[in-house]
């Protein structure tokens, strides 16, 4: 696929993304997370591929793996060069990478990975969530000079907001793109998410990573999904339509299609036909206060373009003119210091 086609998304009837679980299985077991099951065995390479398949013929640009966690799947690698071969523009893997070893490294390169994001929550483990970044800090030296695009996400809520400001501070020190997002105040397997009473935390949080954005840092998310979350938090939803089920969809460990992670349809992906997909561009009624980031991310570049670019426009010119002045300041302390 080219890169002109892999636009033409944004404008055209045709999906754009699509995540795929290539497994139910984790080795870990976060509070805020429904979406493992250690109880079913993985699915089978060739249904895999099957679906894979598919998801291509409806069109689809670029497709993600998800989990569980996709390492456990014991052809994670031929999954991934089986994806590339099909002509996806893109080839991502979200992973919590306990069980990344650098020999992945260059099995991915080779495949075609495009990028990896590792989750991470905190600086050290608690009960709730076990993905710290002190447990995989020195694998993020393993990607230096690497083809594969590193970078680390992580999600904010009572329990990761004290630690989440240090996360990003490390991550940006090793020069790695990096990024936490407001999390849904849900109850999630039975267990009440203990966010914080107020958004004031929150808030401050989403606006330290746009002005470390700004500055040039490497924060790995967009202006609009940082303008998104702040409205959110102060009760100023943005209009937009959820695009979900149509430009962006989710496939089951089972083949299942989903419109997106929590919103789950019995019906199998190889009965889906394009018509299906159109018919979910629409709002819906649970696109308010939306925590599914991609699909609101795709959601506002589809509804809207040139807003959504203009905005991407502002927030660079913004990050570009304020290295400038550091840069220019630097020199000029430079200069003063030299005589």
């Amino acid at each position: 696929m080219s890169l002109v086609e892999h636009l033409s998304r944004v404008v055209d009837d045709q999906p754009w993304a699509a995540h795929l679980y290539v497994t139910d299985n984790c080795n870990l077991d976060c509070h805020y997370c429904n979406e493992y099951d250690n109880s079913v065995p993985h699915p089978e390479t060739a249904d895999l591929k099957r679906w894979m398949r598919k998801i291509r013929e409806l069109g689809v640009a670029r497709i993600g793996f998800q989990g569980g966690e996709p390492l456990l799947h014991p052809d994670i690698v031929e999954l991934v060069r089986y994806a590339k071969s099909l002509g996806f523009f893109k080839v991502s893997m979200s992973s919590n990478a306990f069980l990344l070893k650098e020999e992945h490294i260059e099995a991915f390169e080779r495949a075609g990975l495009d990028s990896l994001q590792i989750s991470v929550d905190r600086m050290t483990p608690i009960e709730s969530t076990k993905k710290s970044l002190k447990s995989v800090q020195h694998k993020l030296a393993w990607f230096e000079g690497s083809s594969i695009k590193l970078n680390v996400s992580g999600v904010l809520f009572n329990e990761t907001l004290e630690e989440a400001a240090e996360v990003i501070e490390h991550c940006l020190e090793q020069d790695v793109s990096v990024h936490a997002r407001v999390i849904h105040d849900d109850i999630v397997n039975d267990r009440k998410l203990r966010l914080h009473p107020s958004t004031e935390p929150l808030l401050r949080a989403v606006e330290h990573q746009a002005q470390l954005k700004a500055a040039g840092e490497r924060i790995h998310t967009s202006w609009n999904i940082l303008e998104y979350q702040k409205a959110m938090l102060e009760g100023r939803p943005m209009e937009w339509t959820c695009t979900a089920g149509y430009k962006y969809f989710f496939v089951s460990a089972t083949g299942k299609f989903w419109l997106c992670s929590q919103v789950r349809t019995e019906r199998d992906i190889m009965d889906i036909t394009p018509e299906i997909l159109r018919s979910y561009n629409e709002p819906k009624d649970c696109q308010q206060g939306c925590g599914v980031y991609c699909t609101v991310d795709t959601s506002l570049a589809v509804n809207d373009p040139v807003a959504y670019l203009s905005r991407e426009a502002r927030g660079r010119a913004q990050s570009g003119l304020r290295k400038l002045r550091a840069e220019g300041e630097k020199r000029f302390l430079s200069v003063l210091s030299a005589r």
